[in-house]
């Protein structure tokens, strides 16, 4: 469950957001649309626990991470949420496998290979784990991402812009792999854009 109430940020005088409140069920997903400049981006990593909020209530698998200390909303943050950002960021120097026994160790989880390569074979770049990930085309670098978001079967997908560069196929087949993903994990999927073609991929959407 994803819950938030008289959520505001602001990051100066000058550039203030106060966002509509949320209420998404589990198992639910949302798609929030609206141009840039709109606090898309910011609303999103308020979820994440990037930034802490003005004032508000982020309520996230029942823990109201605005109470949270530092360390606490990073272990918290580990183990439960998923981000996918609009750029793809990885650790250069070690493979998309080491990436995600990376992320696992992280989160204090067991490494788990197995997991991995269930994770990459799912996404269709089994094929691709032992490579660097600057190797990998722009679209094996994007389901690289959705990997890094899902490894650690997060209750919360957040996912920023992820068809902002796409052709209206594999637009729609990002949203279909992210809703895929979401629903084997039983997790919430939270998608930010300013795509319109997303829009009929999702039954519940907010307008900002």
């Amino acid at each position: 469950m994803v819950q938030t109430t008289g959520l505001a940020y602001a990051y100066n005088a000058h550039t203030a957001f106060r966002f509509p409140d949320i209420d998404l069920p589990d198992f639910e997903n949302l798609i929030i649309l609206g141009e840039s400049g709109i606090g898309k981006t910011t609303l999103l990593h308020l979820l994440a626990g990037l930034l802490t909020p003005e004032s508000g209530q982020i309520i996230i698998n029942n823990k109201e991470i605005t109470r949270l200390n530092p360390r606490e909303l990073d272990h918290f943050r580990g183990n439960n949420v998923g981000f996918i950002f609009q750029r793809s960021y990885f650790v250069r120097s070690l493979s998309l496998i080491e990436n995600l026994l990376l992320l696992q160790y992280l989160a204090g989880i067991k490494a788990d290979r197995k997991k991995i390569n269930q994770v990459l074979d799912s996404l269709g770049i089994k094929d691709k784990g032992h490579r660097k990930t600057y190797q990998l085309s722009q679209g094996e670098q994007q389901r690289a991402s959705i990997a890094l978001a899902v490894i650690n079967d997060p209750k919360v997908i957040l996912a920023d812009e992820p068809t902002s560069s796409l052709d209206d196929k594999n637009c729609h087949a990002v949203a279909t792999l992210l809703k895929s993903r979401a629903k084997e994990t039983g997790a919430n999927l939270v998608v930010i854009t300013h795509d319109q073609r997303l829009k009929s991929e999702f039954k519940n959407y907010l307008q900002l």
